[in-house]
């Protein structure tokens, strides 16, 4: 049914724990992966209110920085693809929206199916924290699976 599936990855424990329960997924069913990492861009991060000068760091600084944490993030999962015996491959996009940059990705790489995790939030929390995974229902031009993590700690 599904032969692409994008897994998308923020670095975090839980979101480590959703990228392997996709490419378990993928290897069941015998899909292959794009597994997909968003950095947001440098004026995301300080704002645009001038800011970036309190923040000692320049933005050539912070995109050596994001594109060395997102190559990480990615490399997990590829591992975990490779083990596992599943075709994998990534891309690592920036932009200000998260949930749109996984949607736009999903379309540009022929995907059928989004793997993503969730965190489960509700009452206060999601409404100050907002959901990307809720958004990406909402903006998805294919299948979205989510997976609830288990926050252990």
């Amino acid at each position: 049914m599904f032969k692409k599936i994008l897994i998308p990855t923020d670095g975090s424990t839980l979101s480590a724990q959703a990228a392997n329960k996709g490419v378990a997924f993928a290897r069941q069913i015998g899909a292959e992966i794009v597994a997909l990492h968003v950095t947001q861009p440098f004026a995301a991060t300080v704002g645009f209110d001038g800011m970036a000068a309190a923040y000692a760091i320049t933005d050539e600084d912070y995109e050596k920085t994001a594109a060395q944490q997102s190559s990480k993030y990615i490399q997990a999962v590829l591992d975990r693809a490779e083990t596992a015996g599943v075709k994998a491959s990534s891309r690592s996009v920036s932009n200000f929206n998260v949930a749109d940059a996984v949607a736009n990705t999903a379309a540009e790489e022929g995907c059928d199916l989004i793997f993503i995790g969730s965190h489960g939030r509700s009452g206060l929390s999601r409404l100050l924290l907002g959901s990307v995974t809720a958004k990406v229902l909402n903006l998805a031009p294919c299948a979205v699976l989510v997976y609830r993590v288990k926050d252990n700690s």
